[in-house]
């Protein structure tokens, strides 16, 4: 008898979201279908406010990753107000950026992903969780903690607090920074780059025993998209567009992001209150692409930092053309922290660092404004329209999670159907098509910003849990 197999809610994620396994007649899996659950709406909300507000309001879209959206969101500003900003701004910016990219892979790293590759897909979901790594390693949990505590403190020493700092603005950022906070981000670099090497020694040495997960876990080749210096290295801040295919090939180079709506598009379904972009040339939904860790490391052809350089070229080996198994988002993961930590401490010894100008003044010069940076799950826009007061008239985000959402569908059910069996149902086989969600690290509170009218189901249910009632909207 057909059936669904429902994974509600996907746990070690950030946000709500539930996976749909559709079964025949036969057993046998058909499709999957993964749905974020929850709306929120930023888009419409900020509608009416002013464009220098926005910094700090789309900031709370999220607590894990509110410096990339302060960043995109205030480089829409720099553009509304047709400026350069000072180099010290320039430079803060890059270096929060750096500590957000730090602390947010950390996370997912040692907190949501670690269980599975330390203790095992098939362990008890009672120890397969943090507080199973403490019992077995906890040295190597407090190293993530330590991680993640380094990229906060950045934060908290630039911006003035950890979690939505009121520091970036159109124009550049509202303090400077001194010696002594610099003089603290230079004391944590050893500990960092030390605690980074033991992750990827210890990563490398447990993944040959990932091999069937590896290839069955969001292996198939896709598009990658992110941003690139001039240089064709790894670049989180500022630079151009690059798009690469599963062979290595470059398919487009030089885009503008600015002009990102010109060659990706948005798509909706009703099963999801999430959007899903896709590369307009190839359509929806043969425009399938990969933005993040992996499609960084598979588009740049360097890294830029020598430690992080030597780590990209053997990532680069493990795929013929580009390295197309999802799986090794954790790996690109790591990397990525350690040309952070690079990054950081080239930033700390840059005198253009400590400069006191750190805002450029001017009134709206502009009507549309477009911000994109590099967040930690890949390349993230902001577009704003403004009138002539300044009020925001229409804004679209094109948010990192989002531009996955057609690879994370994709991920679920070839992950459903080669290990999901209806005949005999086992927690790992579920955890498993989880995982395949966590390769990406999707940040769901982000992406959910749906157009149309949101559809509801409220049940009413008596004491002892019998149906009464449905309303459906």
């Amino acid at each position: 008898m057909a059936e669904r197999i429902q994974i509600h809610p996907v746990t070690r994620v950030e946000g709500h979201a539930k996976i749909s396994i559709y079964v025949d007649d036969a057993g046998e899996v058909t499709s999957a279908q993964f749905h974020v659950t929850e709306f929120r709406g930023f888009e419409k909300l900020c509608e009416g406010r002013p464009f220098h507000e926005m910094p700090g309001l789309m900031s709370r879209i999220c607590g894990i990753c509110p410096i990339s959206h302060i960043l995109a969101s205030s480089k829409a500003g720099d553009m509304l107000l047709g400026v350069e900003i000072p180099r010290a701004a320039a430079k803060q910016r890059r270096l929060v950026n750096h500590a957000q990219i730090l602390q947010s892979h950390a996370l997912s790293f040692f907190h949501l992903s670690a269980p599975d590759l330390f203790l095992g897909m098939d362990a008890p979901p009672s120890k397969r969780n943090i507080f199973g790594m403490l019992e077995g390693d906890a040295d190597f949990v407090r190293r993530g903690i330590r991680l993640r505590q380094f990229g906060q403190r950045i934060i908290e020493l630039v911006g003035g607090k950890k979690i939505h700092p009121a520091w970036g603005a159109p124009g550049g950022v509202l303090q400077a920074i001194g010696a002594a906070e610099r003089d603290e981000i230079r004391s944590s670099i050893p500990e960092a780059i030390e605690s980074l090497h033991e992750a990827l020694g210890r990563l490398k040495r447990v993944l040959d025993s990932f091999a069937v997960e590896i290839e069955h876990l969001g292996n198939f080749p896709t598009l990658f998209l992110g941003t690139v210096s001039p240089e064709g290295e790894l670049e989180y801040y500022d630079g151009l567009i690059r798009i690469g295919d599963a062979e290595g090939n470059i398919v487009a180079d030089g885009l503008d992001p600015l002009r990102y709506a010109s060659y990706l598009g948005e798509a909706s379904e009703e099963w999801s209150f999430m959007k899903l972009p896709h590369y307009k040339p190839l359509g929806y939904p043969g425009g399938l692409y990969r933005v993040g860790p992996l499609a960084r490391l598979n588009i740049a052809k360097s890294a830029g930092t020598p430690l992080a350089n030597r780590e990209m070229t053997e990532f680069k080996q493990r795929g013929k053309g580009a390295v197309c198994q999802s799986f090794h988002y954790h790996l690109a993961r790591l990397i990525e922290m350690l040309h952070a930590v690079e990054s950081i401490e080239q930033l700390a010894d840059d005198p253009d660092l400590m400069r006191e100008h750190v805002r450029a003044q001017a009134g709206q010069n502009r009507h549309h404004g477009v911000g994109s940076c590099e967040a930690p799950r890949g390349t993230l826009f902001h577009d704003y329209e403004v009138d002539d007061h300044g009020l925001i008239r229409r804004a679209n985000l094109l948010i990192a999670t989002s531009q996955n959402n057609l690879a994370m569908n994709q991920t679920v059910e070839q992950a459903a159907r080669y290990f999901v069996s209806s005949r005999a149902i086992q927690e790992g086989m579920l955890n498993r098509v989880e995982a395949g969600i966590r390769c990406f690290d999707p940040c769901l509170s982000c992406s959910t910003h749906a157009f149309g009218q949101a559809s509801f189901i409220i049940e009413i249910r008596n004491a002892a849990g019998d149906l009464l009632q449905q309303i459906t909207r």
